[in-house]
């Protein structure tokens, strides 16, 4: 018997403008440190501080994990935040689907180059883990990547045969 309920988790992509702002914000937390220590400076103790708080901030989102969820003839996507935090990005109806393919399939070439779609991009960087990377075409005019493994493969080939696409 087919189950009604997939969830799947892929590592997103690093968020390398928080990354960058993390490592700023750690060498002003240590260079307003020693401006205490050495200077005897006061205002380089609330610098830090507030420079601590900032590293703790963008910390949070520097590591984004996307976390699909097929539950009822819906596709759920939430954000997970550092393995800690969840974030619900957004909610797609199986019924609103046009065509969900390959990134490279030849079902999309009657939808042009995209380039009025809005973009969303819920896919995982890289294709060494063993994930594909597919398009689905919204209704409205979007395009939203994924990353999908062998089962959820299969299981959307057999849940939404009409607009799925291995090729």
């Amino acid at each position: 018997m087919d189950k009604g309920y997939y969830e799947f988790l892929v590592p997103g992509r690093p968020n390398t403008a928080a990354k960058a702002g993390k490592v700023i914000l750690i060498i002003v937390c240590i260079a307003c440190v020693g401006a205490v220590l050495f200077l005897g400076l006061s205002i380089g103790l609330i610098l830090a501080v507030l420079a601590g708080v900032g590293v703790y901030f963008c910390s949070m989102y520097t590591d984004v994990e996307y976390e699909y969820l097929y539950i009822e003839r819906e596709i759920s996507v939430d954000k997970v935040f550092n393995k800690e935090r969840r974030k619900h990005a957004e909610t797609l109806s199986v019924d609103k689907i046009q065509v969900f393919a390959p990134e490279k399939s030849s079902k999309l070439d009657n939808y042009g180059n995209g380039q009025n779609m809005k973009v969303t991009d819920y896919s995982c960087p890289d294709t060494e883990n063993g994930l594909k990377k597919y398009v689905m075409i919204y209704e409205g005019g979007r395009k939203i990547f994924f990353s999908l493994d062998e089962e959820l493969v299969k299981a959307f080939r057999n849940k939404i045969p009409r607009v799925f696409s291995e090729y």
